[in-house]
C-alpha cells in the first residue's frame, strides 16, 4: 500500500503519455484521476497507521549506488511530516485533476497535459518519502523538471515561454546550493541517510575564521540547503519565477503554489531540523529570509492587475512565513501552516479559474467587475478562501497564521522581533489585495465586454465539487488540527521535526504572549480590508490623487513593477551572464582555445605537416639516393652505438617505428 502511494500518478502518467491517441482524452483523464484519487486514498490510511498509531514504516527497496563508503539504496521512510505532506499533495493534487477534466476539455492537448499533471505529482511523493539525501535530490529535480513542462504546456504563447525557461534557471540557482550542501553532508558524516546524518548531527566538527567569523562546517552546510529551499520556496531573490509561472493553466499554478512545487523547501527545511538547530547563525538567516520575503510579497501584491499574480504573491507571503516559522525553531507549526495553506490556496486558484474560464482567459481584474451575481458560487468560495488566507478568525488560517506570529514574539530576540513586525505588516497588505481582488472582480461596477457577460457562466459541477471540498478544508481543517499537530503536549511528530529544549517556546507563546500581541493580527486584517473598501469601490477622488501625485505616482510604480526586482536582475546579473557566456565562454574558450587545441587546431597542423612532407616528393633520382644515403647511415650509427642507447630506448617503440610506415596506404 505504501509503494502504490508514490507509484501509482507514475502508472497513470506513463498510460497517459504513451497510450493517449488511443484512450482520448476522457480515457486518460479517467485514468490519471483514478490513480492519484487512489493514492490519495492511501495516503488517508497511511495518515491513520503512522501518525495516529504513532509506527512509523521504513521500506528498504532495493541496493542503488555503492562504492566503498558511499552507500545509497531505494529507501522509503514513512513518519509524520511525510504522511502530512501525502495527504496535502495527493488530496489537493486528486482536486486539481478532477477540475482539469472540465477545465482543459476544449484542448486538443489535454492527453499530454493530465501525464505531465500525474507526474508532476509522482515527483513530490518520491521526495518527501526518501530516506537520503540523493533521493530526495531525484524528486527534487523531478519536480523541477515537471513545472517546466506544465507552465510550458501552452508552448505557442510567447509569455509561456519566457516564464518556462525563466523557471528553469532560478531553481538551477537554487540546486546550486542544494548540491554541494548534500556534498558536504557526506564529506561530513561520509553518508547520505538522513538517520545516520541526524544522529551525528550534535557532535562537535571543524571550524574555521572568515570575513571575522567564526564558521563551523554544520553552519555552511544549512546555509547551502537554505539556498535551495530559496530558490525552490520563492524566497526574496529567487521569488520572481513564481508569479511569471502564472502563464500556464490554472490547474499547474494550483498544484505548483498549493501543494507541490514551492512546499518542497520548506518539507526540506523541516526534515533536516536536526541539523539546522545547532548552528545559531544559520536560524537568524532562515528567520530574516522569510520574514523579509513575506513583507516584499505582501506589499507587491497590493498594486498587481492581474488577478492569479495576485494569489501568487500571495503565496510567496505565505511561504514567507512557513520559513521563518521553521527560523524560529518550530518546524511542526511551519508544516501545519503548510496544509492549512495548501486548502485555501487551491481553492483560490480554482474559483480564479472557474472566473478566467468563463471570462474567455481574460486576467485582468480591471477589465471585470460585477460578477457576483453572475458568478454567485464562485465568489462564495473565492470569499472563503480570502478570509481562510487573511486569518479570520476560527477559520483554518488563523489558527496557525497567528501561532506562527505569535511565536516570534516570544522569541525574545532581536531576529524574532523582526520577522513579528513584518509579518504582521503582512497581514495588513494580505487582508488589502485579498479584498482589493474580491471588489474589483465581483464588486464594483461592470468594466467587462458585453459578449464576456452574455456568455459567462458559472462552475459546471465537475469544477465545482473540487472548490466544494476545499471549501471545507478551509473552514475546518486548522480547527480539527489544530490541537492534534500543535496543542501543547501533543505526541503526534514523535520527534521527527526535532527541536533543542532551549529552542522551544510553544508553552511561552501561549500563556505569555500578551493579549494585545495576539489581537494585532486581527486589527491588521480588519484595518487592511476596510481600507481595500474605502480605497477601490468608494473613493474614485482617491484614486485619482493618488495616480496624479508626483509621489504617488513613483510609489505606484515601485510596487507595480514589483520593486525592479526584475529590472535588477536582469541588468546587473543577467546581461552580465549573457555577456560573459558570449564573450569568454563562446568567443574565447569555444570558438577560441578549445577549437584551437581541439579539432580545427589538430586537423590544420597535421594538413599543414602534409603540405610540407609533400614537397620533400621531387622526383629527382639523386634527392632519393641522397635521402636513402642518409638513412643508412643513421641506420648503421644507431646500430653500431645501441648497447650505450638500449638503456633510454624501449624496444617496442623502436619496433613500432620500424613496422609503422609498412602499414600507411600511399594510394591516399
Amino acid at each position: 500500500m505504501y509503494l502504490l502511494i508514490v507509484f501509482l500518478p507514475l502508472l497513470g502518467s506513463g498510460v497517459a503519455g504513451f497510450f493517449g491517441r488511443f484512450l482520448g482524452s476522457e480515457g486518460t483523464a479517467i485514468i490519471t484521476t483514478t490513480c492519484v484519487s487512489f493514492s490519495s486514498l492511501f495516503s488517508f490510511l497511511a495518515f491513520y497507521e503512522v501518525a495516529l498509531g504513532a509506527s512509523a514504516c521504513y521500506l528498504r527497496i532495493a541496493p542503488w549506488i555503492s562504492s566503498e563508503m558511499f552507500d545509497a539504496s531505494w529507501g522509503f521512510l514513512f513518519d509524520s511530516p511525510t504522511v502530512v505532506m501525502l495527504i496535502v499533495v495527493t488530496s489537493i493534487s486528486s482536486l486539481v485533476h478532477l477540475y482539469s477534466i472540465s477545465y482543459m476539455e476544449e484542448d486538443p492537448h489535454s492527453p499530454r497535459f493530465m501525464s505531465y499533471l500525474s507526474i508532476f505529482t509522482f515527483f513530490m511523493p518520491m521526495l518527501v518519502t526518501g530516506d537520503n539525501s540523493l533521493q530526495l535530490f531525484l524528486g527534487w529535480e523531478g519536480v523541477g523538471l515537471a513545472s517546466y513542462l506544465l507552465i510550458h504546456f501552452w508552448f505557442t504563447r510567447l509569455q509561456a515561454d519566457k516564464a518556462a525557461i525563466k523557471a528553469m534557471p532560478v531553481n538551477r540557482v537554487g540546486d546550486f546550493g542544494l548540491a554541494p550542501g548534500i556534498s558536504g553532508r557526506f564529506t561530513l558524516f561520509q553518508t547520505v541517510d538522513f538517520s545516520t546524518i541526524f544522529a551525528r548531527a550534535s557532535a562537535p566538527r571543524n571550524s574555521w575564521i572568515s570575513c571575522n567569523m567564526r564558521l563551523n562546517a554544520i553552519t555552511l552546510i544549512c546555509i547551502l540547503l537554505l539556498i535551495g529551499a530559496v530558490g525552490k520556496s520563492a524566497q526574496i531573490g529567487s521569488h520572481t519565477w513564481s508569479p511569471d509561472a502564472m502563464e500556464g493553466p490554472t490547474p499547474v499554478s494550483a498544484s505548483i503554489h498549493a501543494a507541490t512545487m514551492v512546499t518542497a523547501g520548506v518539507f526540506m527545511i523541516a526534515r533536516c531540523s536536526p541539523l539546522f538547530e545547532y548552528p545559531p547563525t544559520a536560524l537568524i538567516v532562515i528567520t530574516s529570509a522569510g520574514a523579509t520575503t513575506s513583507f516584499l510579497a505582501a506589499t507587491t501584491g497590493i498594486l498587481q492587475n492581474d488577478l492569479k499574480r495576485v494569489i501568487a504573491y500571495s503565496t510567496c507571503s505565505q511561504l514567507g512565513y512557513m520559513i521563518f516559522a521553521c527560523g524560529i525553531s518550530n518546524y511542526s507549526v511551519s508544516v501545519f501552516h503548510l496544509m492549512n495553506h495548501a486548502f485555501f490556496k487551491a481553492l483560490l486558484f480554482l474559483s480564479a479559474g472557474s472566473v478566467i474560464h468563463a471570462m474567455s482567459d481574460e486576467q485582468d481584474m480591471r477589465k471585470m467587475g460585477g460578477l457576483a451575481s453572475s458568478f454567485p458560487f464562485t465568489y462564495a468560495m473565492m470569499l472563503m478562501g480570502s478570509l481562510s488566507l487573511i486569518g479570520f478568525p476560527f477559520l483554518t488560517g488563523f489558527y496557525s497564521k497567528d501561532v506562527i506570529l505569535e511565536l516570534a514574539y516570544t522569541k525574545y530576540t532581536i531576529s524574532g522581533n523582526f520577522a513579528f513586525w513584518l509579518g504582521s505588516l503582512s497581514v495588513l497588505f494580505t487582508s488589502y489585495y485579498s479584498f482589493r481582488s474580491l471588489f474589483l472582480t465581483f464588486l464594483v461596477p461592470t468594466n467587462s465586454f458585453g459578449r464576456d457577460i452574455v456568455r459567462s457562466h458559472d462552475a459546471p459541477i465537475p469544477m465545482a465539487i473540487p472548490s466544494i471540498l476545499l471549501a471545507l478544508g478551509s473552514l475546518f481543517v486548522g480547527y480539527l488540527a489544530k490541537d492534534m499537530m500543535i496543542g501543547l503536549g501533543t505526541n503526534f511528530w514523535a520527534n521527527s521535526p526535532f527541536v533543542l529544549p532551549k529552542n522551544e517556546i510553544l508553552a511561552e507563546s501561549e500563556f505569555a504572549a500578551p493579549t494585545i500581541t495576539k489581537l494585532i493580527p486581527i486589527l491588521f486584517s480588519t484595518s487592511g480590508a476596510s481600507v481595500a473598501y474605502n480605497v477601490n469601490p468608494v473613493a474614485d477622488q482617491f484614486q485619482r490623487a493618488f495616480q496624479t501625485s508626483t509621489f504617488c505616482n513613483r510609489l505606484y510604480s515601485f510596487f507595480n513593477k514589483r520593486w525592479f526586482f526584475d529590472q535588477v536582475l536582469n541588468d546587473f546579473l543577467v546581461r552580465s551572464f549573457l555577456r560573459f557566456g558570449y564573450s569568454v565562454s563562446f568567443s574565447a574558450l569555444d570558438k577560441g582555445a578549445i577549437e584551437i587545441l581541439g579539432p580545427y587546431g589538430i586537423s590544420y597542423t597535421f594538413r599543414r605537416l602534409a603540405e610540407r612532407i609533400s614537397q620533400l616528393q621531387s622526383g629527382f633520382v639523386y634527392h632519393y639516393a641522397f635521402a636513402i644515403l642518409l638513412g643508412l647511415t643513421l641506420f648503421v650509427t644507431f646500430s653500431r652505438m645501441w648497447d650505450s642507447l638500449s638503456s633510454w630506448v624501449d624496444n617496442r617503440s623502436s619496433f613500432i617505428l620500424i613496422v609503422s610506415p609498412f602499414f600507411f596506404d600511399n594510394n591516399k
